[in-house]
């Protein structure tokens, strides 16, 4: 099985209680595609600039990551600033350059058309939609989306989300999206509106699955040093998907309940090793037993 994502591949300026780093490899896309390549080969499309470094290209690409659709274009890359509040769970945003992102237009490589699992980062409803009729007959397709789209361009995202299989996102969005204050009434609405898998992130706190046979949470993960939150919803997104598509899930039928289930906990793991160092540093070392190291320890402590 293998995994097509579209997103952001951009540079990040990152400064949290534990440090500052000036300029640091970051982006939906790459987050989400480091997460899912333990799991699954996964190919991002996305674009960059000329100043993109080619040993940000090589790490990428030791991955197990496919790059035919990283498109590189005169200009600079994305770039995003920002500053974290003392217990990291606010940020400030310091600058936002979108530089050649701003004119992002997904087309996906003929190869990639075929394959059986989509994972959409957060891009404009629309773009969302062009690459998900570019899609042949994915299995799951799905992403994410943010407050911004859902408050000014609600109308295109609720037409995108009708195609969608599953969606992922933070209680806030949830609330907003919905209309609904209580998470269980906004999950309900929200897989009225299409996606019959519904993830709703509660940062620290962990995360709810909603879907056909109910639903699941699993507590956040209890870090001894932590550096850096910027990036981990979507390695929770990458390790989700990417453990569903290794497994061969589809909507053909009932997705297992205990698949998606585990499906969360990987995507909990995975989004607790990205806060442990600065931008996409943990996936340097990270190895796939202290992966699953973590996940029995996700069992351990939620076993009763």
């Amino acid at each position: 099985m293998s995994l097509v994502i579209v997103g952001s591949v951009a540079y990040d300026g990152l400064q949290t209680p534990a440090g500052k780093v000036d300029r640091a490899l970051g982006g939906a896309a790459t987050y989400i595609a480091l997460a899912s390549s333990y799991f699954v080969p996964s190919s991002i499309v996305a674009v960059v600039g000329d100043d993109f470094d080619q040993q940000d290209y090589n790490f990428l690409a030791s991955r197990n990551i496919g790059l035919e659709g990283l498109e590189r274009v005169p200009g600079k890359t994305f770039f995003w600033a920002g500053v974290y509040s003392d217990d990291m769970n606010d940020r400030t945003t310091l600058t936002t350059e979108l530089n050649v992102f701003a004119d992002f237009n997904p087309k996906l490589p003929a190869a990639y058309r075929a394959r059986p699992y989509l994972m959409l980062g957060n891009i404009q409803p629309a773009l969302q939609r062009s690459v998900r009729a570019q899609m042949n007959a994915p299995r799951l397709a799905g992403g994410d989306t943010m407050n911004f789209w859902i408050n000014d361009f609600r109308a295109e995202l609720l037409e995108t989300l009708k195609d969608w299989d599953f969606l992922l996102i933070n209680d806030s969005e949830a609330r907003l999206l919905s209309g609904e204050s209580n998470l269980k009434r906004a999950a309900a609405a929200i897989r009225a509106l299409g996606p019959r898998i519904l993830v709703i992130k509660r940062g620290e706190f962990g995360a709810t699955l909603f879907h056909d046979g109910g639903s699941f949470s699993v507590p956040g993960y209890l870090l001894d040093s932590l550096k850096d939150p910027t990036g981990a919803g979507d390695c929770f997104a990458g390790g989700f998907i990417g453990y569903l598509a290794s497994r061969g899930v589809s909507l053909d039928a009932a997705a297992p309940a205990a698949e998606l289930a585990r499906a969360v906990v990987y995507g909990s793991v995975m989004g607790s090793f990205c806060c442990e160092a600065f931008g996409v540093d943990r996936f340097r070392t990270l190895t796939r037993d202290e992966i699953d190291a973590r996940f029995a320890e996700f069992q351990q402590f939620t076993a009763f």
